[in-house]
């Protein structure tokens, strides 16, 4: 079971676009040792939409290399090519990834039936376990509860990461899928009522620049220390509103540029982010006490 407080990387760019290394594997190292209880590289933060296969496959191995056992790896394989998903999850498998993360299938617009069908063929060509990545702001789809639980009794598929900002959603999960299947939100905004409602943890945006105090958080809600999580919760609500102001990642690659993390440079068609979203999360960070 995957628990408490997860990042969804950020990837590292030079000025010219290209891939640091370097800097995304001390981004690694810093995450661990400020807390974080596991990585995601090649979700949407990542920009994955905008990585060659080659470099997929690099951060990735990177990741794994970096985090070297102490924490899981679940990595980012998703597609809207059903055989394209097999292929990197198949990649994340030999690299030693802990588990994959399989967003659903975005543009294509499949039915349920479809997607039931792209989820079971992973499972079944992957010995891995599988994260569904439900996200209908970005997929224009939404998984139905009804198709979880179908997938729910697949053994690779183990949990789902709900970006849907639907608190009644981890409920009605939980009932038709059972306490074990492992719910993660995908909204900062909604982690502390995610786990209120049945979750075990969070993939989180925020955690790339505040990952210890989303572990605070998280630890202080197990620990049933319910007012200093909600105390941290108001602190970070700043933050959280300032990383999605502009298209996500730009202000949190921003943002952990501030601290010394590496360039703010995204890939076109994410365009350089405004000057007026960069006033607004040096604002927030300062508030939350994550600048000086």
């Amino acid at each position: 079971m995957f628990r408490g407080s997860l990042v969804a990387l950020i990837t590292p760019m030079q000025a010219d676009g290209s891939l640091d290394a370097k800097a995304f594997s001390d981004f690694v190292e810093w995450q661990i040792a400020e807390g974080t209880q596991g990585i995601i590289p090649c979700g949407t933060t990542g920009e994955s939409p905008t990585l060659s296969h080659a470099e997929h496959h690099q951060v990735v191995d990177l990741a794994i290399k970096a985090s070297n056992g102490r924490i899981p790896v679940i990595a980012g394989t998703g597609s809207n090519s059903t055989a394209e998903a097999v292929d990197l999850t198949r990649h994340a498998k030999a690299a030693g990834a802990d588990a994959a993360l399989v967003v659903t299938p975005y543009y294509n617009k499949p039915t349920q039936e479809g997607l039931y069908l792209h989820f079971m063929a992973i499972a079944d060509a992957v010995d891995l376990p599988i994260i569904i990545y439900n996200i209908p702001p970005r997929s224009v789809i939404d998984m139905t509860v009804e198709t979880m639980a179908r997938l729910a009794k697949h053994p690779n598929i183990v949990g789902v990461k709900d970006a849907t900002a639907n608190l009644t959603r981890p409920l009605h999960t939980r009932a038709a899928c059972g306490p074990d299947f492992c719910q993660l939100s995908g909204e900062d905004h909604t982690a502390l009522a995610y786990l209120a409602a049945g979750g075990h943890g969070c993939i989180s945006v925020t955690a790339n620049i505040a990952p210890r105090l989303c572990r605070e958080m998280h630890d202080a809600w197990a620990a049933g220390r319910v007012a200093e999580a909600m105390a941290i919760q108001d602190r970070l609500v700043p933050v959280h509103d300032a990383m999605f102001c502009e298209t996500s990642p730009g202000p949190v690659k921003y943002a952990a540029s501030l601290l010394g993390r590496g360039t703010d440079h995204c890939r076109l068609p994410l365009a350089p982010t405004a000057d007026s979203t960069k006033a607004r999360v040096r604002a927030a960070m300062t508030g939350a006490g994550l600048l000086n």
